[in-house]
């Protein structure tokens, strides 16, 4: 049979991601993606790219971990490479401090990151509200440049991209033989999944060369991530709001508690406020699904619901939903072989 052609709807960046290990574990499959928004319009643009891991309660934590160590691989080995200024990665060093002990002294994540110790009494002395603290190095994603990185990468492979709003999946069932559903927070209308629900995110940009290291709020609801050009501030996890319009109040409260951990911010130049959706659930939707209306099947792969872990772990779960296709590919080649005998 010909060489099955794969949808991949969604350009954030499990979309993206995704999209680039189908095309590199098979070259030779016809593969378009499909996506109403692309960079700078994504969720994905919103947010700080930070690799430190979200954990999902109904995922088993030996999943996870591989996830995450996939993907710390994949952007350790470009950070090293002629790409990494164009990909937007770097090596960022820092703290994530705790005003009580945390339940976890050592995340499952701490042999992967570089360093991984607990802050000394000295280093601790930078945070007075704070009495416990870990350091360590990881990696952090500047978007959009990542996702631009890796649209250029598509291009380079030969995937075909195209502007179109996916209302149905059937609506692809005649042009595609496999869809691979990445869509994010607009699963939720297009899969009717009730389990997958916003967490309002919003963040500010600012000028501050001189933060070069990140500082995290134990809980992560505060934090401070540098970039190549700009700092990134957050934040909020607003559960099932849908507001995308910055809200100055949270602006103000955002740059305060940036403050406390940081006096220096108080020069920063805020450059902007952004919001973004993220898709979240109690565990990443990462399956094969048929589809079926009478007679006629569609082959579904999905990979979304990543909420706030989205980098942590986007190529990890991309590697996973390839393996997914290639499993759909073989069901295809075993029916047809099937129907000639």
């Amino acid at each position: 049979m010909a060489a099955p052609r794969v949808a991949v709807v969604g350009a954030g960046l499990i979309g993206l991601s995704t999209a680039l290990c189908i095309t590199e574990a098979l070259p030779s499959c016809p593969i378009t993606l499909l996506s109403e928004q692309f960079s700078p319009n994504t969720t994905s643009d919103v947010a700080a790219g930070m690799l430190i891991p979200h954990t999902y309660p109904d995922t088993p934590i030996h999943v996870q971990k591989q996830w995450f160590k996939e993907t710390f691989s994949y952007l350790f080995a470009i950070s090293n490479s002629a790409e990494v200024s164009e990909a937007g990665i770097h090596l960022v060093s820092g703290w994530q401090v705790f005003k009580n002990p945390p339940e976890d002294q050592v995340p499952f994540w701490s042999d992967i990151v570089l360093g991984f110790r607990p802050m000394s009494a000295a280093e601790l002395q930078k945070f007075p509200q704070h009495r416990h603290g870990q350091a360590f190095t990881t990696l952090k994603c500047d978007c959009p440049p990542y996702l631009l990185w890796l649209e250029k990468r598509l291009k380079a492979n030969g995937v075909q991209i195209h502007p179109r709003k996916v209302a149905d999946l059937w609506e692809l069932h005649s042009e595609y033989d496999i869809v691979v559903n990445c869509a994010g927070i607009g699963a939720r209308q297009l899969m009717g999944d009730q389990q997958l629900f916003p967490v309002r995110g919003q963040v500010l940009k600012v000028h501050a060369p001189w933060v070069k290291n990140f500082i995290r709020d134990g809980d992560g609801s505060t934090y401070i991530y540098p970039g190549i050009h700009s700092v990134t501030l957050g934040g909020t996890r607003e559960k099932e709001s849908w507001r995308l319009s910055p809200d100055p109040g949270t602006t103000k409260d955002i740059f305060n508690r940036c403050c406390s951990l940081e006096p220096s911010l108080q020069q920063a130049q805020v450059i902007g406020v952004r919001v973004g959706l993220r898709p979240s659930r109690s565990c990443v939707r990462l399956q094969r699904e048929v589809l079926s209306q009478g007679e006629a099947k569609l082959l579904v792969v999905h990979n979304y619901g990543h909420g706030a872990g989205g980098f942590s772990v986007h190529r990890g779960t991309a590697e996973e939903a390839a393996r997914l296709v290639r499993e759909c590919i073989a069901a295809l080649q075993g029916s047809s072989s099937r129907a000639k005998l």
